[in-house]
């Protein structure tokens, strides 16, 4: 049995919330009402839900020395997640955000930087720290580390999901050893050329032979390719107050789906779901539900369903 349920290699953040009670226009100026540090990151985050939810996870990324580095470091400590090779970067900032969020609609602006002293490189990731888990999840920003965490799992037989929102150098060569794709609303459009979200989905799942291919769309939901065609799955009508860490959410939860063995579409619903939670409170991990939290959102919140991706997906299943 592996040490672990899953093991994340990627990004960290610490962040710089500011909450204004409208966005202003560009050149403009607008108050803002609450500043307050608050910490994210693709992966982090998603293996902060995966432990929320009860599995054994360990995180591989590299942190800065500064105050940002320590205050993600002591969340990811207080998570009960092993951070045993996490690389802490002498005399190097941590990757920092300034998110304003908008509190009239809950949607976000994000100013970020990576300091290129955090860029992981794959001779310090040795095989053993992702054979001790049974799942492996990445990103896309330090490509070739990536791509080499994802062919020690698919080796090993360990299944690989990957969380990509920005089409960066080399992805192409790491698609190959990726199981499940799930990326953002405009990633499909920006990686093929092909504007049609169905369409884009269809031609990544059948070049890169990803078992589940998906689009996370907001508040409408997640949109599914696989070999069985078509999944839509709606989104889930909440209060929103932070949009921010959703589809980071959306990914941990998704990753327990498979290690749980969920059907697709309990794994796409469950993982909406889990990402309305946390729109429901400030922060990237201000709202990550527990089992309990998830299953009455599941029951009791209406759905928001995009009719014309509805009908198609319908179509073409």
């Amino acid at each position: 049995m592996p040490e672990f349920d899953i093991v994340g290699v990627g990004l960290n953040a610490t962040d710089t919330m500011l909450v204004t009670p409208g966005a202003p226009e560009w050149g403009g100026k607008a108050q803002f009402t609450r500043e307050f540090y608050s910490v994210g990151g693709q992966v982090a985050t998603a293996m902060v839900a995966c432990a929320r939810l009860g599995l054994r996870v360990k995180y591989i990324g590299a942190v800065g020395d500064d105050l940002r580095g320590r205050i993600q470091m002591k969340s990811l400590r207080e998570s009960s997640i092993n951070i045993d090779h996490v690389r802490q970067r002498r005399n190097c900032p941590n990757q920092s955000a300034y998110i304003v969020i908008d509190q009239s609609t809950g949607e976000r602006t994000v100013f970020w930087n990576h300091p290129k002293c955090l860029a992981l490189s794959p001779d310090e990731i040795e095989p053993d720290q992702i054979t001790s888990a049974a799942m492996l999840h990445i990103d896309g920003h330090d490509t070739d580390a990536v791509r080499h965490a994802a062919a020690i799992a698919q080796a090993a037989g360990i299944p690989v999901s990957m969380d990509v929102d920005t089409v960066y150098a080399g992805l192409e060569f790491v698609f190959p050893f990726v199981d499940y794709l799930i990326t953002s609303a405009e990633f499909p459009a920006a990686f093929t050329g092909i504007e049609d979200t169905l369409a884009a989905l269809m031609s990544i799942h059948r070049r890169f032979g990803v078992r589940v291919v998906a689009a996370t769309l907001g508040k409408w939901g997640v949109l599914a390719c696989t070999d069985g065609g078509f999944h839509y799955s709606p989104g889930f009508v909440i209060n929103c107050v932070d949009t921010t860490g959703a589809g980071d959410v959306f990914h941990g939860a998704f990753c327990y789906s498979v290690i749980e063995r969920m059907p697709i579409r309990e794994a796409l619903r469950f993982s909406n779901a889990m990402a309305a939670f946390n729109c429901t409170a400030y922060g990237a991990r201000g709202a990550i539900a527990t089992l309990e939290e998830v299953g009455q959102i599941i029951a009791r919140a209406e759905r928001r369903t995009h009719a014309e991706i509805a009908r198609r997906a319908m179509v073409l299943r």
